[in-house]
């Protein structure tokens, strides 16, 4: 029965999820864009701009954005123009849930499975830091980590040190424990890359920040894939094709 209520309770949140995604998908001519990437300009990271709003760059500047629809926009100066060309119609969820994966198969032909991370195991939630292998992560700003470990049987030591290995944190996973916070001591605020030594293996993890008003599932899928967190992006992804399927289903 437990087993049920949980399943049951997935899938409602997938439901919720497509009926955001259903939401955030509107005019082409009205989009909103979230910028991704500035150098150089007045905008804000994270920020969301019309579309349709003209762009004036100069010599060395750049913006990069995200649609609504998980397309990434790049402008470089010199440049004076709209921020989105064209127009149209409004994307269709499934084509937009579509281009998600073909950019996700992209990259990890690119990279390799191994290093991208799409084979590994499977995240319950999209913000859990697995620390059972290297690669990059995406952290929501301002939040501490969450490490989680897929096989929880065993009681497990780990250690975590910085790139330089200036010091060292001494942890101890407990039976069927399979997440734990970073604890909030200020050796662990704005640490970009972490090294961690588990059952004589080290795992380099390197983190990137995205801001919080970032909620557009699509838009979060995206973003993810530019910086390489492709495990973290799958999660969203499968809750995403789950969501699709439930509402064919209607």
């Amino acid at each position: 029965m437990a087993g049920r209520s949980l399943q049951s309770l997935r899938n409602l949140c997938a439901v919720v999820l497509w009926t955001t995604v259903l939401a955030t998908l509107g005019p082409v001519h009205a989009a909103k864009m979230v910028v991704m990437e500035v150098r150089g300009t007045s905008l804000k990271v994270g920020e969301s701009v019309d579309g349709t709003q003209t762009l004036t760059l100069k010599e060395g500047e750049r913006v990069v954005v995200i649609g609504p629809d998980g397309k990434t926009t790049t402008r470089r100066g010199p440049y004076s123009g709209p921020l989105l060309s064209g127009g149209g119609p409004a994307p269709d969820p499934k084509q937009a849930l579509s281009v998600l994966m073909a950019s996700r198969d992209a990259r990890t032909s690119s990279i390799g499975v191994v290093r991208s991370g799409a084979g590994a195991v499977k995240l319950p939630s999209p913000w859990l830091v697995d620390i059972t292998r290297s690669g990059q992560r995406c952290l929501q700003e301002g939040e501490t980590p969450i490490m989680w470990r897929p096989d929880s049987q065993q009681p497990l030591p780990f250690v975590i040190f910085p790139a330089d290995r200036s010091w060292r944190a001494d942890f101890q996973w407990g039976p069927s424990e399979t997440q734990m916070r970073m604890p909030p001591l200020s050796r662990f605020q704005g640490m970009t890359t972490m090294l961690v030594n588990l059952d004589q293996q080290e795992f380099a993890i390197s983190f990137s920040s995205i801001p919080k008003e970032v909620d557009n599932p699509i838009v979060l899928v995206a973003w993810m894939l530019e910086k390489g967190c492709i495990q973290q992006a799958d999660a969203i992804l499968e809750s995403m094709r789950t969501a699709a399927s439930a509402n064919d289903k209607k």
